[in-house]
């Protein structure tokens, strides 16, 4: 059986975070990032999956990967069948949770704000790209982001369900290891 997770999502941030998940978990998983963006529907989730079933044998596990800061988007999402992991209010909580615990309620403007002070890496954040020291201090720290999110209440500001596709990528190497 070929594994396939479809991560549909956003922006070119959270393709960016895949590619990084891509090189750090060389795992029996395909990982496919699409970028849909405000068009998202339920049937455009079908059609997506659709396409990358190309045999019987594969088994694809579809994701969104969105931030809750739109309502008119949350909406869209609610539709749709998928894993989600929604990041409330953006994506930019799960890179904080990699050098910060943050458990009060917090916009999307402090947010980044927040982030940037949180850590030296993060100093000069900026959308789409990370530098190398940025993606060695979310790789040297993502087992303590995953353990953060998972504190938080799913859907809620702050949240982010990001730590569910690490959890299943590190699961499959395990398995894959062990046979």
């Amino acid at each position: 059986m070929r594994k396939i997770a479809l991560v549909i999502c956003e922006g070119e941030t959270e393709v960016c975070y895949i590619n990084l998940l891509k090189s750090w978990y060389k795992s029996p998983i395909r990982i496919i990032s699409h970028i849909e963006g405000t068009k998202i529907t339920p049937s455009l989730v079908e059609k997506r999956t659709k396409e990358l079933k190309i045999s019987q044998w594969d088994k694809v596990h579809t994701f969104l990967m969105y931030d809750m800061d739109v309502q008119a988007i949350n909406e869209k999402l609610r539709k749709c069948k998928a894993e989600m992991l929604l990041s409330n209010p953006c994506f930019e909580i799960w890179l904080l949770l990699h050098g910060k615990d943050q458990k009060n309620t917090i916009e999307t403007d402090a947010l980044i704000k927040e982030l940037k002070k949180s850590a030296p890496v993060w100093k000069n954040y900026s959308k789409s790209a990370f530098s190398d020291t940025q993606k060695s201090f979310l790789n040297d720290n993502t087992d303590i982001a995953v353990e953060r999110a998972k504190k938080l209440h799913e859907f809620q500001n702050p949240s982010t369900g990001i730590y569910k596709l690490i959890e299943m990528l590190a699961e499959n190497i395990r398995r894959s290891s062990e046979s």
